[in-house]
């Protein structure tokens, strides 16, 4: 089915100011699961309130960010304007009730609802790159997108601690329901929608069905439109000298099912595999930002404002692994394809991966001890920086991965994988104080490497069977039902 004003084929102006929007949009859903962080002793006495309930207010934040986004398919059927210029509204209607919150009951119901409205720009964000640009180069334009969610936990911390000095705990609030104000109106105003109903699988499913029951199949074409053939390529739809009409029918949210899309990618190995690894490489960055703020803060006597400087070496880390991890990763999907008769398949990116899958663990038991002996704090900004460039090297290679082996279904594939690293990032977040405490941040973070390594040999088996399993699981979807004779 032909694609009526392919955003694809729009000018790089007005995709790269597509990029802009949703990676400034990523950046602020990025700050608010960290900026409170140096403000977390005064609002434990304004409020009043316990540690533990502060505690509450990062780790409820972090994990609905992340099990929200499961009904992504309203995007496939309302456009992802609609969604991106709601959830923003809710973002910023959450920050203003937080900011003024005279109970921490109040807060946490209302970091909850803020953390709801800042989940779509971060789940549909890469699903909004599928729709505008080609899978040769989306491994760039995802590395320069996850600069700005990455930079949030590192510029959190320098933000909150020089608002709360100047406006008390409740100035980074007022500063993101401002911010949030402001994409908003980016989206209410700018934002052209990039999505197309004939790139989507829920979108196409929904329209076959209707047409079923309309008797309509044959006069339309339908045949042409098989939601559950995995092996089309759904989104890139090369134009057909075959003629299709499109018929005219209105979806609406009554017809979507969210939960059946997620299951159909969870059947598959490969997909369960990587949302593992990927989750886990991810969530990384929350556990090392929360746990060396707290060794800075009690053995190296930093205050708010030293602590976020020393971070920012993690963020700076960040977006170099994710720009070279990028570029390297598009470079050699492209060498790949030409050595296969200019064939590719998803799995062909993640050789790239290789190198920062052995240096990334390391990279963690070096910093363990590094923390663990109060070295210099120059040594730590050098391992944090190690961290932060090995850790989203790899991060965005499987992001693209997952989005590439998900044709049709990228925003579902997409906000499953913000489910599964904002699980594991509560549950890190959880265990990690009492980790911390108990075995010291030497044999914490050597745990944590021995994990990253686990996430690393996942990877590295959907490198060498991801092909195999993607075609029998193709296999399987082409073939029609058995019958069972009756007696």
């Amino acid at each position: 089915m032909p694609v009526v004003d392919d955003p694809r084929q729009w000018s790089n102006f007005r995709k790269n100011f597509i990029l802009l929007q949703v990676a400034f949009g990523s950046m602020i859903a990025g700050l608010a699961g960290n900026i409170q962080n140096p403000a977390i002793n005064e609002m434990e006495v304004d409020l009043p309130a316990t540690a533990s309930q502060i505690s509450l207010t990062l780790s409820l934040f972090i994990l609905l960010q992340g099990v929200v986004p499961l009904v992504p398919s309203i995007s496939e059927v309302k456009g992802r304007r609609f969604v991106y210029i709601v959830s923003m509204a809710i973002f910023t209607v959450g920050s203003v009730v937080v900011a003024t919150s005279k109970s921490i009951g109040l807060l946490i119901g209302f970091r909850c609802f803020q953390a709801a409205g800042s989940s779509a720009v971060m789940s549909i964000g890469a699903a909004t790159l599928a729709d505008i640009y080609d899978p040769v180069e989306r491994g760039t334009k995802m590395g320069i997108y996850y600069i700005a969610p990455l930079l949030g936990p590192s510029l959190g911390s320098i933000l909150g601690g020089g608002l709360t000095t100047a406006f008390t705990w409740r100035g980074p609030f007022y500063f993101l329901a401002i911010m949030g104000g402001v994409v908003f109106m980016s989206f209410l105003l700018f934002f052209r929608d990039t999505f197309r109903h004939e790139r989507s699988h829920t979108y196409q499913s929904v329209l076959k069905a209707r047409l079923k029951e309309a008797g309509t199949k044959k006069n339309v074409g339908v045949e042409d439109i098989d939601a559950d053939n995995a092996a089309q390529d759904i989104e890139k739809q090369e134009v057909s000298s075959k003629p299709v009409v499109a018929p005219d029918v209105k979806l609406g949210l009554v017809d979507v099912n969210p939960f059946r899309p997620m299951a159909f990618i969870l059947r598959r190995k490969y997909n369960l595999f990587m949302l593992t690894a990927s989750g886990l490489y991810f969530s990384f960055a929350f556990v090392v930002v929360y746990t060396t703020s707290r060794t800075l803060g009690t053995y190296y006597l930093y205050d708010p404002m030293k602590i976020g400087l020393v971070l920012l070496a993690y963020g700076i880390g960040t977006v170099g692994g994710s720009i070279v991890g990028g570029r390297w990763s598009d470079y050699q999907l492209s060498k790949l394809k030409i050595k296969n008769e200019g064939k590719s398949t998803p799995e062909m990116r993640l050789r790239c991966t290789l190198h920062g899958l052995v240096i990334f663990p390391l990279c963690v038991v070096g910093y363990a001890w590094v923390l663990q002996k109060r070295v210099n704090v120059a040594g730590v900004s050098v391992m944090l920086f190690a961290c932060g460039f090995a850790s989203i090297f790899v991060y965005t290679s499987t992001l693209a991965y997952i989005v590439d082996s998900n044709v049709g279904r990228s925003s579902s594939a997409v906000a499953l994988n913000s489910c599964f690293r904002g699980t594991f990032a509560f549950i890190f977040e959880e265990i990690a104080v009492p980790m911390q405490d108990g075995l010291g941040d030497g044999w914490m973070y050597t745990i944590i490497a021995f994990i990253m390594a686990i996430s690393g040999a996942l990877i590295v088996i959907v490198m060498l069977n991801g092909s195999r399993w993607r075609r029998e699981a193709e296999s399987e979807a082409a073939e029609p039902p058995k019958m069972v004779p009756l007696d």
